[in-house]
């Protein structure tokens, strides 16, 4: 599984979603692509990211989208989503 992760520096939901996603790696399987949303403007218009921030892309091993999240995520809420996509435990 591999999510990638749009957010920013000045993105105060952004940093909470980092330290919970840094936390979830240690205990889950999955690669993890960081895209900085104010320097990587070309991945943004790839992605269609829109303005809100962070953008999480869950892409299956066939590099299909099979989830987005848009906005600050709890650690309840993305262990749900890793549960529905399929993000196995370590």
């Amino acid at each position: 599984m591999q999510i990638i992760k749009f957010s920013s520096l000045w993105c105060m939901s952004c940093i909470i979603t980092n330290q919970i996603i840094n936390k979830l790696s240690k205990d889950y399987i999955f690669e993890l692509v960081d895209y900085d949303y104010d320097v990587d403007k070309e991945k943004v218009q790839q992605y269609n990211v829109g303005d809100i921030l962070p953008v999480l892309i869950f892409v299956d091993d066939k590099g299909n989208e099979i989830k987005r999240l848009v906005g600050e995520q709890s650690k309840k809420d993305l262990l749900k989503v890793f549960d529905e996509v399929g993000v196995n435990l370590i």
